[in-house]
């Protein structure tokens, strides 16, 4: 467990770098013709991401992008609007390139009826062509998802889905406004196994309301006799001046203190470890032979914005309300408000709200954050040939930082060849991958915290 001092100096607001510079620094500046340029000029296989934003109930941790409603017939429009806005996005940069992974997000994509998902399915494949490998996945609720909608997305292809579990304790779920049932959970896992799925992911949160370390043990003994492929134990981001619905939680429930939150860290850490886990890191678990271990063996991790990914270097195509895209050179999200995104695509127009063109710096330091992240280390080598630097001359400004880091014990530094994280420092990768960021300023609260 990390020693309390350490708590005490690292822990502070810092971003969790699925992406370099992050999404904060997106500006409605760049010119849209320019990022519809980037886009046309990738090459390669390609990624797709579709952000279905609608739940039917809010839950009150969550920060995501949705909309909250009952009624699934609104889910009929906006399927008209991702015809519309892959049309928009096929006519610039063509349907050749091959697809070789698609992710469905959210929101909840199982709030969609079972015809709805099939259309989906439909729309896609009528504008792209798959690989032979390629992966598709997606994130489901056990609340709204059922037999038939396993079914649909199995024949489509999906293999991998991630459930959305976060605590089975009653009394969490009650403080989070999200009850889900141990039973459900586990009957929907073995529908999805049953209908072919062959990777299975849970999502945990620690540092909810009402959440202790004798109840978090026991939710970590019944997710993992569900027997996952994968785990995603996220720490949970207080954000409410971007997510007011979380100030309800500050009122229920006082929120457990960093201690707390350390030592669920730690016991879900040393319990999966135990089970056999592999620790990809940050937050990311998988079994030995699941491909986030072996790409993290091989040493093609990557993040992006689904999280730690196993095919780094694809253009993302993102779809739908706030959907963020990645091209080698530019960052673009789209509007985040439901209607306007409507009155774009229906316009025939690319649906832009914010964009990012990254400069050589930025390309050099998110190599560096990336390093870290992904594989905990950063040789210097690597930079001078990737992008003819003297990395000690051009990060001479995080060196002190980086020299204080390694007194503590969280990495180990050599002039000559570059950095190391240590054991301990793998649970404070963010504030090592802080000391690279060119944007980041001093206390600022715009991020949760990193313990």
């Amino acid at each position: 467990m990390l020693p309390r001092a350490l708590v005490e100096k690292y822990q502070r607001p810092g971003p969790r770098y699925t992406s370099y510079p992050t999404a904060l620094h997106f500006t409605d500046h760049v010119v849209e013709d320019t990022l519809i340029a980037e886009a046309a000029a990738e090459t390669g296989p390609r990624s797709l991401y579709f952000h279905l934003p609608f739940c039917e109930s809010l839950c009150w941790f969550c920060a995501c992008a949705k909309v909250i409603t009952q009624d699934t017939t609104k889910a009929d429009r906006y399927l008209d609007a991702l015809a519309r806005e892959m049309d928009a996005y096929i006519a610039v940069t063509g349907a050749e390139r091959p697809v070789e992974q698609l992710h469905l997000g959210g929101g909840s994509p199982s709030f969609f009826t079972v015809p709805q998902l099939g259309r989906l399915q439909r729309l896609v494949e009528e504008r792209f062509q798959y690989t032979p490998d390629a992966e598709l996945s997606v994130e489901l609720d056990p609340r709204t998802v059922d037999a038939d909608k396993i079914a649909v997305l199995a024949e489509a292809g999906f293999r991998r889905a991630s459930f959305g579990v976060q605590d089975v304790e009653p009394k969490v779920q009650h403080a989070v406004h999200r009850i889900q049932p141990s039973k459900m959970n586990r009957q929907c896992i073995e529908q999805a196994r049953g209908a072919g799925f062959t990777s299975i992911n849970i999502d945990l949160i620690y540092g909810l309301p009402e959440q202790r370390p004798d109840s978090w043990a026991r939710t970590l003994d019944e997710v993992l006799s569900y027997s996952p492929d994968r785990l995603a134990v996220f720490a949970y981001a207080h954000v409410p001046w971007a997510a007011p619905a979380q100030r309800i939680l500050e009122k229920r429930s006082p929120l457990p203190d960093a201690e707390t939150r350390l030592e669920m860290l730690e016991m879900a850490n040393e319990r999966l470890l135990a089970a056999g886990y592999h620790f990809i890191g940050m937050d990311h678990y998988a079994l030995p032979d699941d491909e986030l271990s072996v790409a993290q063996r091989e040493g093609s991790l990557h993040r992006n914005f689904q999280g730690y990914s196993t095919r780094a270097g694809r253009e993302i195509a993102g779809f739908g309300m706030s959907a963020i895209s990645q091209t080698h050179g530019s960052f673009r999200q789209n509007l985040k408000d439901l209607e306007a995104y409507y009155a774009a695509v229906e316009k025939g127009e690319w649906p832009l709200e914010r964009g990012y063109l990254l400069t050589e710096d930025d390309h050099i330091r998110r190599y560096a954050i990336m390093e870290v992240m992904c594989h905990g280390q950063l040789r210097w080598d690597d930079l001078r040939e990737r992008f003819g630097i003297e990395p000690t001359a051009y990060f001479q400004e995080a060196l002190p930082q980086l020299s204080t880091m390694e007194e503590d014990g969280l990495l180990t530094l050599n002039a000559e060849e570059g950095l190391n994280v240590t054991h301990i420092g793998w649970r404070l990768l963010r504030n090592i991958a802080m000391t690279f960021d060119a944007y980041l300023k001093p206390q600022e609260q715009r991020h949760a915290r990193t313990i």
